[in-house]
Order: structure tokens, then C-alpha cells, then sequence
């Protein structure tokens, strides 16, 4: 089991650059921040970039591996995307992971004034872009004619660090997604139901995608990294280190190979006590072997 953090990009860099640090000094395996142009209701507070942030992260850190929860092609081309990932490579020394997604209704759909796009349409947009995204960070050159994307003789040299690419993590609950993320992806990220409010419940959810995930495994022949966003359960991973481990604990019995907490914030989402984190760290190695 490997354990990381998501670092949302809601505080200037001379707060933030510490919590990288000490992410780090704690023993987290990965660290994340979100990538979305302005998310729920913090839209109307301070919200930073992911790549420029995850830029900065590299620069205060040398072992942990830093990661884009997730990338989406609401705002985002795979064209020009791939000069920010073979740059986030490059910069960290092979320590990126991509976490790439559908993108969803919100803010980060409407921002840019684009016709709204139905459930199906935000899949036939995703396939494109992990094609494309796929097709770049293999290639140094590569033309591509989609609905929703092109390319004309688009270059990826020198390409990223990580042979053949950095890892590609693909969020995927409903069908399509899943079989997307068992062809492309090198992970497959989850959630469960995010809108469930009894944790049981939600576990059931976890266990009942993680089945289906293992069909569509089967069906491409592949078996991949399985990441568990273990707060959008009703209960914060992190409101106490008991909490944590139990839940680290029944990631794992679901053959989950990775988790990801969320640092506390003082209020509304992931609201909690940063003090829980520097009890939990000295638990990170007995939890990796639960």
C-alpha cells in the first residue's frame, strides 16, 4: 500500500510550499493538488494553478512523487498539455504521476462560455483525449482529427523522463470510463458514490466499482495500480489517526494499492485539525504492510 495527500491550491505559495515540504517529511508516497480552474464554492476564494503549483512543489521536495488530481479536458488540450507534462517531468526529475479525468458540470464547464455537453458527450471527449494524450507522450510527432480534438504535426520532444511516460491514472466510475481506464490508463483512480451519507454504504459503493473494474480489467487483458480517494466518504480519513487506519486498512483488503487523504483545512471541505497529521506519520510504514 502506498499512502499520499491532496494539497488543494488554496493558499499563496508562502503557506502552501510548507505543506509540500512537510508532506514529504512525514513519509506521504505521493502528494496532489486538484486541477480545475475554481472548484464548488472556494470559486470565489483563492485558487491556484495545479501545474505551476506542482512546478513549485518540485523545486521544495527530492523523493515524493507529485501528482494532478485529476487533469480535465474542460480547459485543458492534450497538445499543449504535454509541453506542461514533459516540463513537470523534466523539473522533477521523473517523479510526476498524471491523474487525468472526464471533467465535470461546474464551474470549469462553464467558465470558458462552451455548450453545455450530456454525460455521453463528456465520455467521447475523454476518449479523444487519452488517445491524443497517449498518442503525444509516445511519439515526438503526431497528427490526430477528432470531433472534439486535433493535431497538425504536434512535437513532444525531448518527451518526459519516465520511459516510455509518467504514469497515467485514469478516474473512471461508470462503464465506459472504467473500459477507458483499463485500456490507457497505467492506474485507475476512484471515488465510490460520492453522494452517499452513511460510510457503509459508501464502502459498498467502493467494493461494488472495484468489482466492475476488475471485468473490464479482465476483458483488456491488463491489470493495473488502484487508487481510493478515501475522502469522499462521509467520513474525513483524517479527523483521527484511528479513522485513518481503519480506513487505510479496508482500502487494502479491497485490493486497493494506493490511497489519497486530503490535507485538514481549517474550515468547510476537508475541515480538521493539521495536528492529526503529525500523529498519523509515524504510523505510515506499519500501514503500508497492513
Amino acid at each position: 500500500m502506498r499512502i499520499g495527500i491532496a494539497i488543494l491550491p488554496d493558499e499563496r505559495w508562502s503557506v502552501a510550499s510548507g505543506r509540500w515540504r512537510r508532506a514529504e517529511e512525514y513519509g506521504f508516497d505521493h502528494a496532489w493538488t486538484y486541477d480545475h480552474l475554481g472548484w464548488r464554492d472556494l470559486v470565489d476564494g483563492p485558487w491556484f494553478d495545479a501545474v505551476p503549483t506542482l512546478t513549485a512543489a518540485a523545486t521544495v521536495t527530492d523523493r515524493i512523487r507529485l501528482g494532478t488530481y485529476v487533469a480535465s479536458p474542460n480547459f485543458r488540450h492534450p497538445v499543449h498539455f504535454t509541453r506542461e507534462i514533459t516540463a513537470l517531468d523534466d523539473i522533477s526529475e521523473g517523479r510526476l504521476l498524471l491523474g487525468v479525468g472526464a471533467g465535470g458540470i461546474g464551474f470549469d464547464a462553464e467558465v470558458l462560455g462552451r455548450p453545455e455537453l450530456t454525460p455521453r458527450q463528456r465520455v467521447d471527449r475523454f476518449a479523444e483525449f487519452l488517445a491524443l494524450l497517449d498518442l503525444l507522450l509516445s511519439n515526438d510527432r503526431v497528427d490526430f482529427a477528432g470531433d472534439y480534438y486535433q493535431a497538425v504535426d504536434a512535437r513532444s520532444t525531448p518527451g518526459p523522463v519516465q520511459n516510455p511516460r509518467p504514469p497515467l491514472l485514469v478516474a473512471a466510475n461508470g462503464p465506459r470510463a472504467l473500459r477507458l481506464a483499463a485500456r490507457y490508463g497505467d492506474g485507475w483512480v476512484t471515488t465510490g458514490d460520492r453522494f452517499l451519507d452513511d460510510p457503509e454504504a459508501w464502502w459498498r459503493s467502493v467494493a461494488a466499482v472495484s468489482d466492475r473494474f476488475a471485468k473490464a480489467e479482465a476483458d483488456a487483458g491488463r491489470t493495473l495500480d488502484r487508487y481510493l480517494n478515501l475522502d469522499t466518504s462521509p467520513v474525513l480519513s483524517l479527523s483521527s489517526p484511528e479513522a485513518f487506519a481503519d480506513a487505510v486498512g479496508r482500502a487494502a483488503r479491497l485490493g486497493f494499492t494506493d490511497v489519497i487523504a486530503h490535507w485538514p483545512r481549517a474550515s468547510g471541505w476537508y475541515a480538521g485539525d493539521e495536528k492529526v497529521l503529525e500523529m498519523v506519520a509515524p504510523m505510515l510504514p506499519e500501514l503500508r504492510t497492513s
